[in-house]
Formats: C-alpha cells, structure tokens, sequence
C-alpha cells in the first residue's frame, strides 16, 4: 500500500531562473509549494513495468487530493454504455479504503495504525523528504523531455519500496509532469500527469465512503488476521489490492 500511495506523488518545483537548481533547492521549494496549498485535481495515466517479464500495464483516471490528508484516486475504464469507475482508492486522512468494482471487493486499512511515510505526507505540508531521501538532479535519466528539471530521491535506509523516486518538473510554472518509482526489483509504476487544477473546488463528501454503498460487497478488514484455521490464517493480515 505505501508504494502505491507513494507512486502517486503530484509535486511542483517552482523555479524564477533559468538555471538549473540544485538538488537541496529544488526539495526546499517542492515542500514549500505543498505546505501552501490546499487541494489539487489532475488526470493521470499509470504505467506499471514488470521486471522480470517486460509487460506493461497502464491506467487512465483522475486523482483528487485536499489537506488535511484526503485523498481519492479513481481508475476509470470505457465500456460501451460509457465511461466508469473501475476501482477507487478512497481516504479520509484517518482511513484507506480501496473499493475494487470488479471483483466485488472493498479493503480497508487504517492510516492510525499504519501511518503514511513522509514521501506522501509532505503533500499536506508535513514532513521532509530529506530526512528519509538523498536527492539527487538527474541529468542521465530517461525520464521527461528537453527544459525538464528531473528530482531523483533515493532512500537512506534499505527499502523494498523505494530504489530510487523520480519527480519530473515543469520548471516554467513547477508542475509535475511525471512521477516515477523504481522498487528494489526493478518493477517500475510510473506516473503522468495531466491539467493540474489548483483552485477547482472539491467537496468533502468525495473522501468519504460507506460501506452500506456496495451492500454486495466482501468486506476486508486489512488490520484484522484470518480467523484460525482459516486458508492463509498463518500468514500477515491482507493488504489493500494493489494498484498493479
């Protein structure tokens, strides 16, 4: 879950010279950009690499997050009636919900016991990347285009998460562009995205979720084990599905 979560980084460097920043500048200003806003819309496209057979599975839909802590990402899929939420991850900054509407099946996961690292954090102003990442500007990466300033992170401390995060920047007005993880396999999810909406009102009631909604769904409590003798009852409680 907190890869997911943590792959689903919008941030922004906001640049008054053409001169290309230095790493320690460029986290400055993308933490200080978070700390001053309040809400942000955008569109996204997510493309998940697996290492070890080469394939490529990619997402469209639109991400919603507001401070203090909401967020709402919906996987949106085209069918012949029109255009659907096939999955969404839902959070009230004290809850995660991920309601998967193909398989009938809604996970919860509580941000209480399982609080979020700093690399999502920082977006409602908290938090700092520099004390759990060595940043880095990335001239040799494949990712962004031509004028992009490009943030490479990697963690301080071994992380099956984390080999390295990357965050593309549009240094004309500091939006990302992209934002990539890299996980100790070499699986990558990768991020782009699209018409960023600062000012775009958005309603509270989008980061709450009622079970009683989907009365036809199965209800799994992530921080609760299997009951015993149950299939699986030896091993760690079920995570939220992830968004591979």
């Amino acid at each position: 879950m907190r890869a997911f979560i943590s792959a689903t980084l919008l941030c922004v460097w906001v640049s008054t010279s053409s001169a290309q920043p230095s790493a320690t500048q460029a986290v400055q200003q993308v933490q200080q950009f978070y700390a001053n806003i309040k809400q942000v819309t955008a569109m996204f496209r997510q493309e998940v690499t697996n290492n070890t057979f080469g394939s490529t599975k990619s997402s469209d839909g639109t991400v919603y997050l507001m401070k203090p802590g909401k967020m709402r990402w919906d996987y949106l899929e085209k069918k012949p009636t029109g255009v659907v939420v096939k999955k969404s991850f839902i959070s009230d900054g004290k809850d995660l919900w991920v309601i998967e509407h193909d398989n009938k099946q809604v996970v919860k996961k509580s941000l209480q016991q399982d609080m979020l690292p700093v690399a999502v954090t920082f977006l409602y102003g908290k938090g700092d990347l520099t004390k759990d990442f060595n940043p880095a500007i990335d001239t040799s990466s494949s990712y962004g285009t031509k004028g992009d300033v490009v943030l490479k992170l990697t963690p301080k401390q071994p992380s099956a998460q984390y080999k390295a995060l990357y965050l593309v920047t549009n240094p004309t007005d500091g939006h990302v562009k992209e934002s990539i993880i890299v996980d100790s396999s070499g699986n990558v999810n990768h991020f782009h995205f699209f018409a960023p909406d600062f000012d775009k009102p958005i309603k509270d009631s989008w980061f709450e979720f009622d079970p009683a909604s989907v009365k036809s769904y199965r209800i799994v409590d992530a921080d609760q084990p299997p009951p015993q003798g149950a299939p699986g009852s030896g091993a760690p409680a079920p995570a939220p599905a992830s968004n591979k």
